[in-house]
C-alpha cells in the first residue's frame, strides 16, 4: 500500500484503531447468530477479539478469482461485510471459522477512508497524505530504532556481558 514507514505504522498499528473493512465470502448461509457473535467479539485460541461490525450483504460485482473459489452445488455461499479495528494474523479467517462459516474469499475493501471503489485489478491511485515532515524532538515513534551508540561505548558494553 505504501513505502512510507511512518504512514504504514499509522495504518497497521493496533494502537491507532484504524477501521479495516473486509468483504468475506463464507461457506453456507450466514446466520443471524453468527453475525451477532462476530459483532460481540469471538474467542480465538490466543484471546477474544474486539467487537466487529458485521452484516450480511448481497454478492458484490467483483473481478473473477483465479483460481476460482471451490464450487459445490449442495453447499451455498454467502457474503458479509466485516469491519475490524485490530489486525491480528489471519484474524478474519479465524473469526469466521470460529462461528462455523469458513472463509472462501476475502477482500480488504477499505482501510480508514481509502477504498477500492472505482479501481480495476492492477490499477492504483496516488493520494497525497498530509503528515508532519519531521517529528518534534523527543517524540520518536515507538517503532523507531534508537540511535547507534558510539563505538567506544559498544565495546565497553560487550565486556560487561561476560565475554
Amino acid at each position: 500500500m505504501t513505502d512510507d514507514g511512518f504512514l504504514q505504522h499509522r495504518i497497521a498499528s493496533p494502537v491507532q484503531k484504524m477501521p479495516k473493512t473486509y468483504w468475506v465470502q463464507v461457506e453456507g448461509n450466514i446466520s443471524a447468530s453468527a453475525i451477532a457473535a462476530l459483532s460481540a467479539g469471538v474467542m480465538l485460541k490466543d484471546r477474544c477479539t474486539r467487537p466487529a461490525k458485521a452484516c450480511a450483504m448481497e454478492e458484490p460485482a467483483l473481478w473473477p478469482r483465479v483460481p476460482p473459489v471451490r464450487w459445490r452445488d449442495s453447499i451455498p455461499t454467502s457474503w458479509l461485510e466485516l469491519i475490524i479495528t485490530e489486525g491480528r494474523n489471519r484474524q478474519v479467517r479465524r473469526m469466521t471459522a470460529a462461528v462455523g462459516f469458513p472463509t472462501l474469499r476475502l477482500i480488504r475493501y477499505r482501510i480508514g477512508s481509502w477504498s477500492l471503489e472505482g479501481l480495476e485489478p492492477g490499477d492504483y491511485r496516488r493520494i497525497r497524505i498530509n503528515l508532519p515532515a519531521a517529528l518534534p524532538s523527543g517524540n520518536r515513534p515507538a517503532f523507531a530504532r534508537p540511535a547507534k551508540l558510539p563505538k567506544r561505548i559498544r565495546k565497553s558494553r560487550r565486556g560487561s556481558r561476560g565475554r
